[in-house]
């Protein structure tokens, strides 16, 4: 979730420099570096790839699925959500990288596509990426903020992108989050298979993201609670699962904007006066054969669908194509049983094969 009912930047943007947004294909393939594929899926339009990693013999075995979404008021809207596969990552078989951008603004296109070239050159150019992928990835997501800000022609002042992104490095992954996107990992324990998160939404729902972009400035606030409809000086929204459709915001003081529904991004320069930040939080997880497959999303997803929801649907199929066809297709009837349209919807979906223990 980005801007105001998706129309802040339009309604309050300060005039823009920047480029109009070309327009895009709903089905251009982002993902490189592709190898074991097979035919095409009739839905998705994706094959199922291979990627094996000698190191702890095993097997990454992975599709997608990508979504524009449906804008009545915006019938041509082009589908801001990007993501990238890379495999092999400089002839290294051990190293594979997977991450979902969620674009958001005026040119969130610009900022997503941006985003997700540069994040992926910086982070495998960085001395530290083979020993301390962790700092690396940190100073890549800082790096392509700065410059997003300062080396391009695209207008960030109320646009940007969140991101996801999953390294896999042996069988250790490193999970790098900005926003509210999400990655997820299957566990199985005993007969049920569990939903473990592998991010954590940086949303003003969260006590000590709320405290931290208060203490930069920000006024949190529902958009009833800016217009006066209901009490601002009751800080409770509840969470993203009870929440009531309108969720707290980020407001610069004494001005109608940027609404931000998150509290980190890449981008949005607007709202870094008021604490949003494009620094990561960063999970190391080991992989062991109890985790079956991860789950790589934006927010269109995971905006009506639970962590254990989109496991549970994901484990039904032995072929994530299917799987990735389901989860798009019950998050877009989800998104239009409870909204006029749709968010853009974007998933990847990462089986872990013959993984054993050492």
């Amino acid at each position: 979730m980005g801007c105001v009912h998706g129309s802040c930047c339009k309604q309050y943007e300060p005039s823009s420099q920047g480029k109009e947004p070309r327009d895009s294909s709903v089905s251009e393939a982002n993902a490189r570096n592709h190898h074991g594929g097979d035919s095409l899926h009739m839905l998705t339009g994706s094959s199922v790839e291979l990627a094996h990693v000698p190191s702890h013999n095993y097997t990454l075995r992975y599709s997608f699925s990508a979504q524009r979404g449906y804008y009545p008021d915006a019938p041509d809207k082009e589908n801001q959500d990007s993501f990238i596969i890379e495999t092999q990552i400089k002839g290294n078989s051990n190293l594979h990288f997977f991450g979902v951008f969620d674009g958001h603004g005026h040119f969130g296109t610009e900022c997503s596509n941006f985003v997700k070239r540069r994040l992926f050159d910086l982070l495998i150019n960085d001395p530290n990426f083979s020993d301390e992928p962790d700092e690396a990835l940190t100073s890549a997501f800082l790096a392509a903020n700065s410059e997003l800000h300062s080396f391009t022609d695209i207008d960030d002042s109320m646009s940007g992108t969140t991101a996801i992104t999953v390294l896999v490095h042996g069988n250790t992954l490193f999970v790098a989050n900005v926003g509210d996107s999400r990655a997820v990992i299957a566990l199985k324990g005993g007969n049920s298979i569990l939903a473990e998160d592998l991010s954590k939404d940086q949303t003003p729902y969260r006590k000590d993201e709320c405290e931290r972009v208060k203490s930069c400035g920000a006024r949190v606030l529902s958009v009833d609670q800016l217009e006066g409809l209901k009490d601002p000086k009751i800080q409770d929204w509840g969470n993203e699962e009870n929440g009531d459709g309108d969720p707290p915001r980020l407001w610069m003081p004494n001005v109608m904007y940027p609404g931000t529904a998150f509290t980190r991004s890449v981008g949005d320069s607007v709202a870094e006066k008021i604490g949003v930040i494009a620094e990561p939080e960063i999970l190391k997880v080991q992989l062991t054969p109890n985790h079956l497959f991860f789950v790589i999303a934006s927010d269109g997803v995971f905006e009506f669908l639970s962590s254990q929801a989109v496991i549970d649907m994901v484990a039904k199929y032995k072929d994530p194509r299917d799987a990735c066809s389901a989860i798009v297709a019950e998050s877009y009837k989800l998104w239009l049983e409870h909204e006029n349209r749709t968010d853009d919807i974007t998933v990847i979906i990462v089986h872990v094969d013959g993984l054993c223990s050492v």
